[in-house]
């Protein structure tokens, strides 16, 4: 009010000192007079701090008449799109009587700022047939919208128009035209654009062609522009390394990064992205780190991806040396970096420090609660996960397609079949959400878990969609698990006539074969492993102590404390044993001897990382253990004897939960 406040106060100063004419200034860009009555109330549009003080000034400036004013007019159109308020823009746009170019360029630079590109685009249409000629600041916010919309037909028709028109020569308007030509994957096109400049020295004009080479995988390409390019700029080099990184060439892009002259901050977050992308976690933090210690700010994404690569690396200390890090440094533990730090507390094992990060966020957006569901989904606290889910819908957040599978992913893990089919229900009658196969997934495996084997199939048989490999397999599992031979040859037929090259596929088939003894049969697959070049993922295992990452794969013997590792694991399995611990053979499928067999269940990942923490850290010290896939029955059960006989307490995440051991017992009630 005390902007309204003052614009009265001026019209009664203006009626008492100004003659009724008063001397106007020209205002060139629109060629318009501009009064002193107008450019006061323009200052006052641009004191406003938001739309609600607005709109009693914008009563003024209808009472005034001075709404067909387009100076006056451009500038509610930009205030009102700086603020998010674009319908009241539009609304301002749409009252406004044959409005002028300088007035649609507001209205589609507005449009187009509020990613409206449908109707950023139909407005410039409304201005051709009005006869409106677009001028150089019409057509970026055009061409972006286009780009947006990825419209490649309508992008061509507007380059011709460009072309008509004159335009083209206008430096910013041919970056616009080569960035909408790699955006819609046309990089011909955007290479012809470019080889019509006559002065290259725009470094953003490369850029953009390097981005886009490296989106197509033209890396050749990139490269031969970046050593082309009259001047290199730090963005120049991050367009490049980062078009490496996504196309998986980690090496190369190392290269890059360590002969640049120079780096900034969004250099370094393209390391830890695509560290963090192509699964190297230990690389990840490592450059995260030596960020730091070269004095470089991180920003929010360099944070919250540094926090990423702790969670999946399960690198507790070190994600909790980045949360005092980030609290000191005056980051706010909201929404991007309050839900990666709830992340991952909840996947290193911390589940009520996680708890605690939820409780004191205030801005609780739905990828908050749904981070903490995660939480308790994957630490098989079905009681919580059902409380928040709750509390989230109370708080006016309406449940999406990732909350839900949050909690069909808990009640499979607690066992809790009816509940589980009442969410997926919720999910399609009450929130009219179309459900994905990853949502079928989770119900056939709620129902393999419970052993509702033929259930399971009729599920998946009346489906509107076609099975995939996962379902398939979660399926096969449970027929391991319950050990129904025949549905599981069944689903392994089915599995190889999906996907006949997928590594999964055949180590299923396989898996099935050596249950039953069917030995010639093992060989077989698995040579036709070797003649489609079918791999199976290697398993592997993350420990962290003293804040550095190690990694493990079976049979490994790459660490420096290979003997030890070994010894240690021979003296526990050997007291195991004197327990009653007896190694479950059946998780080797292989033709080989007895003995042979519980040497190499000795080999696994898991095992590995156990023996490490046990001879590096001190009695009584809880051990945190990060595998990739599943963890067997065999592992599972010597980690139940050496949480009692070491009285450890043992948290081990696999690919599917937590497995929290304890005095010979996991919070799975071996129910996994």
């Amino acid at each position: 009010m005390k902007v309204v406040a003052a614009g009265a106060k001026y019209l009664q100063k203006r009626k008492q000192h100004f003659p009724a004419k008063t001397q106007s200034s020209l205002n060139k860009s629109t060629n318009e007079y501009i009064t002193p009555l107008e450019t006061h109330f323009i200052s006052l549009i641009h004191a406003c701090k938001n739309t609600h003080q607005l709109k009693p000034l914008h009563a003024h400036i209808i009472r005034l008449h001075l709404s067909s004013n387009s100076w006056v007019v451009t500038q509610l159109i930009s205030f009102c799109s700086l603020h998010k308020s674009i319908h009241y823009a539009f609304s301002i746009f749409h009252h406004f009587v044959n409005p002028n170019l300088f007035v649609y360029n507001s209205i589609i630079r507005a449009l187009e700022e509020n990613c409206r590109f449908e109707g950023c685009v139909s407005c410039f249409v409304g201005m051709l047939r009005r006869n409106v000629r677009p001028n150089n600041l019409t057509y970026p916010s055009v061409l972006k919208s286009i780009a947006a919309k990825g419209d490649m037909g309508v992008g061509k028709m507007v380059h011709c128009d460009v072309v008509k028109r004159g335009v083209e020569i206008e430096g910013f308007v041919r970056v616009s035209l080569i960035d909408m030509y790699v955006k819609v994957e046309l990089l011909g096109c955007a290479l012809q654009v470019f080889d019509e400049l006559c002065e290259r020295d725009n470094v953003l004009v490369w850029n953009v062609l390097i981005n886009g080479c490296c989106k197509v995988g033209e890396l050749g390409k990139a490269v031969e522009l970046f050593e082309a390019m009259p001047e290199k700029k730090v963005g120049s080099w991050n367009c490049l390394i980062n078009g490496f990184m996504v196309k998986g060439e980690v090496d190369v892009a190392e290269e890059y990064f360590y002969s640049m002259p120079e780096r900034n901050v969004v250099t370094w977050t393209t390391m830890v992205s695509g560290f963090l992308r192509e699964g190297q976690f230990k690389k990840a933090l490592a450059m995260f780190s030596r960020m730091l210690v070269e004095g470089v700010m991180p920003n929010e994404l360099t944070i919250v991806l540094a926090l990423s690569a702790c969670s999946k690396a399960g690198a507790l200390d070190t994600g909790v040396r980045i949360h005092s890090y980030a609290w000191t440094s005056g980051f706010q533990m909201e929404r991007g970096v309050g839900n990666a730090l709830i992340d991952m507390y909840a996947k290193c094992g911390l589940i009520e420090s996680a708890k605690h990060v939820f409780s004191m966020t205030k801005n609780k957006d739905l990828r908050t609660w749904t981070a903490m569901i995660w939480g308790w989904a994957i630490h098989g606290c079905v009681e919580q996960a059902l409380q928040y889910f709750d509390e989230m819908k109370l708080s006016g957040l309406k449940p999406d397609e990732v909350v839900f599978l949050a909690m069909l992913t808990a009640c499979s893990h607690a066992g809790q079949v009816e509940w589980g089919l009442h969410y997926f229900d919720s999910l399609v009658f009450d929130y009219s959400i179309i459900p994905t196969i990853k949502h079928y997934a989770v119900v056939v495996d709620l129902f393999g878990r419970a052993g509702r084997l033929d259930e399971a199939l009729s599920f998946i048989e009346s489906m509107p969609i076609e099975p995939d490999l996962v379902m398939w397999g979660a399926l096969f599992s449970s027929c391991r698990a319950h050990k129904n031979i025949e549905m599981a040859e069944y689903v392994c037929q089915q599995i190889l006539q999906l996907e006949d090259k997928h590594p999964g596929s055949f180590v299923f088939l396989s898996n099935v074969y050596a249950g039953v003894g069917r030995w010639e049969d093992v060989e077989r697959v698995r040579s036709e492993m070797k003649v489609t070049g079918a791999d199976k993922e290697p398993g592997w295992s993350y420990i962290e102590l003293g804040g550095q990452v190690h990694s493990f794969v079976a049979g490994d013997r790459t660490h420096v404390l290979t003997e030890e590792l070994y010894m240690k694991l021979e003296d526990i399995t050997s007291s195991a044993r004197e327990q009653g611990y007896m190694p479950e053979t059946e998780w080797i499928l292989h033709n080989i001897e007895e003995e042979d067999k519980e040497e190499s269940l000795g080999r696994h990942s898991e095992k590995l990382a156990l023996a490490f923490a046990l001879i590096s850290t001190t009695p009584g010290a809880t051990i945190r253990i990060v595998k990739n896939l599943r963890v067997c029955g065999d592992c599972h059960s010597m980690m139940k004897y050496v949480s009692k006989m070491c009285q450890r307490d043992i948290l081990l995440r696999d690919i599917k939960r937590f497995h929290h051991f304890k005095d010979g017992s996991c919070s799975c009630r071996d129910y996994w």
